[in-house]
């Protein structure tokens, strides 16, 4: 009796210790552009995020983003300063304005106007991204979101009306 006993509690214990909950890598978290402060210019900055092959590809990768925040999905995280609301919120503005976008957005685009040049890491975010040895970093950057608009405004993407 003794020994089925012992055999239960010793099956018990492996079963215990074999099933403890997986550990996570951050690679499956997401990470949202966040809201650190904006200015009386019109400006907000930002925390954002980007991967790329180096620290370069990310920068590019997280200026993008950023602007893409600002213009389509809206900051609803970090600080309450931010105005949250997208500029452009009207449905399938992205699909139904897919040229300028596509241009907007290219690796040299007009999106750089709108991003301040003094982007500081906020701290080496480094993971590598499977096999293809991506790397992310996290970036604080200063968008300027009355410019964006005023530019939406004179390309006649945005429709204000009078």
């Amino acid at each position: 009796m003794k020994s089925i006993q012992f055999s239960l509690v010793f099956i018990s214990a492996i079963l215990l210790v074999n099933c403890s909950p997986s550990k996570k890598i951050s690679g499956n978290y997401t990470h949202e552009v966040e809201c650190m402060g904006s200015e009386l210019d019109g400006s907000i900055t930002l925390k954002t995020w980007g991967k790329g092959k180096n620290r370069a590809d990310a920068l590019e990768q997280a200026r993008k983003e950023a602007i893409n925040a600002v213009l389509f999905i809206g900051i609803r995280n970090g600080k309450p300063d931010c105005d949250s609301r997208p500029i452009l919120n009207a449905p399938n503005i992205r699909e139904n304005q897919a040229d300028y976008f596509s241009t907007f957005f290219k690796d040299e685009g007009a999106y750089k106007k709108f991003v301040s040049g003094k982007d500081e890491s906020f701290g080496k975010k480094e993971r590598v991204q499977g096999r293809d040895g991506e790397v992310m970093f996290g970036f604080i950057v200063r968008v300027l979101r009355s410019d964006l608009k005023k530019q939406m405004i004179s390309d006649e993407i945005l429709n204000i009306e009078k």
